[in-house]
């Protein structure tokens, strides 16, 4: 796939993942132009005077809520990737209305306008809290995924073609625990709600790269699911602050002591791959089957959670995650 013609727009694109995305666009796929798309005129502000200043970069105010903006925005672009959520999880509860507007009908806005636009590829990004959800924002995402890989139905007859990525926690990001730790690290005492709990990890580069291998190997009506470690919780709080206290403080409303990537159900019609799962269409009705070839089919009791996992970061292992963390957070750069 040659990225050097291809006009790409990213919802929510002022993001932790939005740019880095951007930025490993722009140094290593020189596309033709890059549209950043979001709500917020001040973190666009911010994110072109930190050196997102290139000539392809375009930056447009707008909210997924809003089809008709979103349907200007995507004019002559090739490849949508729909970043934008509210995704944190005690807001979400608090506010449900406001979630399901953003994250279900925005993401509808996105597909329709998509397809009205003519846009070749669409990407979701989507969470393991989608699978089994246990609270409002997993719900919202549930309904993201099924938005996204039903509207190939739609698109059939058409160049349009939708699929998802699913992905665990990232390390440092926006709403991640990390930085949370790290300024609980200086009051001796780490607040944990439960110690057996578990959660799957990869860094930010990673599940970037991630989306860009997905997207030049998409064909429409695949989630796509990486292989990727898990940890403990308490095993992260002892990378961060070996010295500190840790305090049980109890389960959270909505909250999962582990989390799941593939559920026994999607197993059935998942191709196990070198490095990567794909959960194919439950319906074979157009297209996104021919991986059936390409892999290795699972067997009926499989499922893919953090606590059976097979791939474990020791504590060692994740002092190497968040090394890069460490600096940020001490030069007060670090996002909470």
């Amino acid at each position: 796939m040659d990225w050097k013609n291809q006009v790409v727009l990213i919802t929510g694109g002022t993001g932790s993942f939005g740019k880095k995305f951007t930025k490993i666009l722009l140094e290593e796929k020189q596309p033709k132009k890059i549209i950043i798309f979001s709500r917020d005129e001040l973190k666009q502000h911010e994110m072109q005077v930190g050196g997102y200043n290139d000539t392809c970069l375009r930056y447009f105010i707008g909210d997924i809520r809003d089809r008709e903006r979103l349907l200007r925005a995507m004019h002559g672009v090739d490849i949508v990737v729909h970043a934008a959520a509210l995704k944190q999880v005690p807001a979400c509860e608090y506010n449900p209305m406001e979630a399901i507007k953003t994250n279900i009908m925005g993401t509808a806005n996105v597909m329709e306008a998509a397809l009205d636009a003519g846009v070749r590829k669409v990407m979701t990004i989507s969470t393991d809290k989608a699978v089994n959800p246990a609270n409002l924002y997993g719900a919202t995402k549930l309904a993201a995924e099924k938005l996204t890989i039903q509207s190939n139905a739609y698109a059939a007859g058409s160049a349009t073609r939708y699929s998802c990525v699913r992905y665990g926690n990232v390390v440092g990001s926006r709403g991640s625990v990390v930085p949370l730790f790290l300024k609980q690290r200086g009051g001796g005492k780490i607040t944990i709600t439960d110690d057996r709990m578990t959660r799957f990890w990869l860094s930010l580069e990673q599940g970037v790269r991630f989306v860009i291998n997905c997207i030049e190997q998409m064909e429409g009506g695949e989630v796509f699911v990486p292989k990727i470690p898990s940890t403990k919780v308490t095993d992260l709080a002892h990378a961060i602050a070996p010295q500190a206290e840790i305090s049980i403080i109890g389960i959270r409303p909505g909250e999962k002591l582990h989390e799941m990537l593939i559920s026994h159900d999607e197993a059935r019609h998942t191709i196990e791959l070198e490095h990567m799962f794909v959960v194919q269409p439950a319906e074979a009705i157009w297209f996104g089957y021919s991986w059936q070839g390409k892999g290795r089919e699972l067997n009926d009791n499989f499922y893919y959670s953090s606590d059976n996992n097979t791939e474990w970061l020791d504590v060692e292992g994740i002092k190497k995650f968040i090394a890069p963390f460490e600096d940020l957070y001490t030069q007060g750069k670090l996002e909470g």
